[in-house]
């Protein structure tokens, strides 16, 4: 997997992994097309979890479902 640029994160990659996080969130506000609820709004994020996400990208990038459920390494 490749690291994220912290200093610029993409709204649409995984901060922790880089890979595409899959946010309807994000979809709908690249497209403007009106999406269903995001796959991350029955989602628990830890705090473990989310102390690994880069400062940088807090609040501005979205964790991607498999690292969501732990297939990310640290």
């Amino acid at each position: 997997m490749r690291p994220v640029d912290a200093a610029a994160p993409n709204p649409s990659l995984c901060p922790l992994c880089g890979q595409p996080n899959r946010c309807a969130m994000e979809l709908e506000r690249e497209t403007g097309v009106k999406q269903e609820a995001c796959w991350c709004a029955g989602a628990t994020f830890g705090p473990e979890l989310l102390a690994r996400v880069p400062p940088e990208a807090q609040r501005r990038a979205c964790i991607c479902p498999a690292c969501a459920r732990g297939g990310a390494s640290a």
